[in-house]
């Protein structure tokens, strides 16, 4: 085999290995999930905790905050925690969830 074809074969095997990998979402402060308290904690308490949420949006009419990071592998295991945290219309929290595989 060339060294033409040699390269080729390497970067074709490294595309590969890098394409079966895939992260969205980003890291987060996952310590500070038992300092949530239903009712008490507020949006900018929570924003504290964990910064600014990675995606927003509105679940039963309630103000809604998603922190997560996802990792799937063709190789392996994914890697996944998210935490969801849903607001009351005074800005409390009204219910979160937090989830991970790790």
């Amino acid at each position: 085999m060339s060294l033409k074809n040699s390269i080729s074969v390497l970067m074709l095997a490294s595309l590969l290995a890098f394409a079966g990998c895939a992260t969205v979402g980003k890291e987060f402060a996952t310590h500070n999930v038992d300092q949530i308290k239903i009712g008490e904690t507020s949006r900018a308490d929570i924003q504290e905790m964990f910064g600014e949420p990675w995606r927003t949006g509105v679940e039963d009419g309630k103000r809604t905050w998603t922190y997560g990071k996802y990792r799937w592998s063709a190789f392996g295991d994914a890697e996944t925690t998210d935490l969801v945290v849903r607001f009351n219309p005074d800005g409390t929290v009204s219910s979160y969830v937090y989830n991970t595989t790790e």
